[in-house]
Order: structure tokens, then sequence, then C-alpha cells
């Protein structure tokens, strides 16, 4: 019936979307939803043109990054991505899933995303450990990363500096700026008086 994937996918998720009444939160995942599975690139790939071209524009499109791990994410990575599905991406962080092997758990900071990314993201989802406690530092860091960003866009002077002590762990830290380390620091911090408060607690 469809010429394409891409065409077949866009029909669908559009006839669903206004099934629904145009919700205001409504996301679609691509089969190509990292730069490694696009070919040849994000910005040549046919299927992500057509999704552009096709998408209802409030539908959302989620994204990983340069791949389904990503270790870093940029702003020039995401102005590609927006241009070729013509919206904001969201992010489909998964930094710390390890659905991938249970054997490993991931407890550092939020790190690796260069500062200045919000204005070019319609949202982010933290894809998080499949172990519930071990996520406390991976969210607190992220709310840290969060507020400095929010910070940014307050003063947009500071906005899309992507310095290596920002996308790596920070020796120090502009005023204002998310530095890993810092912001590791504060969850430790808050986590030991949480497990503290919880120990108290009777019965436990």
């Amino acid at each position: 019936v469809f010429p394409s994937l891409a065409q077949a996918q866009a029909s669908v998720a559009n006839e669903v979307y206004r099934e629904l009444d145009q919700p205001s939160i409504f996301l679609f995942c691509p089969t190509e939803y990292c730069s490694s599975l696009c070919s040849p690139s994000p910005s040549q790939s046919c299927y992500l043109l057509t999704l552009g071209q096709e998408l209802l524009p409030g539908i959302s499109v989620i994204w990983t990054g340069p791949k389904v791990v990503s270790r870093e994410l940029s702003a020039t990575l995401l102005e590609e991505v927006e241009g070729v599905l013509q919206r904001r991406p969201i992010i489909w962080d998964n930094l710390y899933a390890n659905d991938y092997d249970c054997r490993r758990v991931f407890l550092g900071p939020y790190t690796g995303r260069a500062p200045g990314l919000m204005p070019r993201l319609r949202g982010l989802l933290l894809n998080p450990n499949c172990e519930l406690q071990a996520n406390f530092i991976p969210i607190h860091t992220l709310g840290s990363w969060f507020r400095s960003e929010l910070g940014s866009c307050a003063h947009p002077d500071h906005a899309g500096k992507e310095t290596a002590a920002a996308l790596g762990d920070s020796q120090g830290s502009q005023e204002g700026s998310y530095s890993p380390q810092e912001a590791l620091e504060l969850a430790l911090h808050d986590w030991v008086a949480e497990i503290n408060r919880q120990a108290l607690e009777p019965g436990r």
C-alpha cells in the first residue's frame, strides 16, 4: 500500500494522533533513532527526511544521540537532527541503562552533555538502571544539570559553550556552569542523608 516504511509509519502515527484528538504529548520512536542506525547520515537519510515531511508537527520524535547508548551529546548533532525532522527531538537518554547487561550498574554523575542543549530539545527522558535504588545519583545529578541549563537559558551569553570540562569530568567549573564532580558530591551528600534517615525508621 505504501511506497516506503517511513510513509507507512507516518500515516499510521498521524491517524492515531488525530484519533486521540491531537494530545499535547505524543511520542514517536523511529526505526532510525540514532546516528549509527542512519544511512549514510541523519541529514541524508531518506527515511528521516520522509518522516520530517510527513509526520504532523505536533508529534514528537525520540532520538538517542550518536549511538543507542551515547557518551556525548553535542549541539551540532541536535541541529542536524532538528533540520531533517523539522522539529526539535526528544532525547531518550540511555546513559545509565543497564537492561542489556544487568551485571553492570551505573552510579556516576550525569555527564557528556554539552551546555546550552535545552533550547534545542523538545524534552529529555532518562532510561535508568533496572535497580531502583541505584538511580539516586543519576536522577539527582540530572536535576543539577537541568538547573544549570535553566540558568544558561536565563543568561544566553553563557549558552552553547562546549568546553571539554563540561563534556567530561570537570576539574573546575565556571560560575553557573554544570560541574559533574560537584553534582556528584552533592548527590552523595544527599544520598547518605537519605540512607541514614531510612535506617532510623521503625522496623528498619
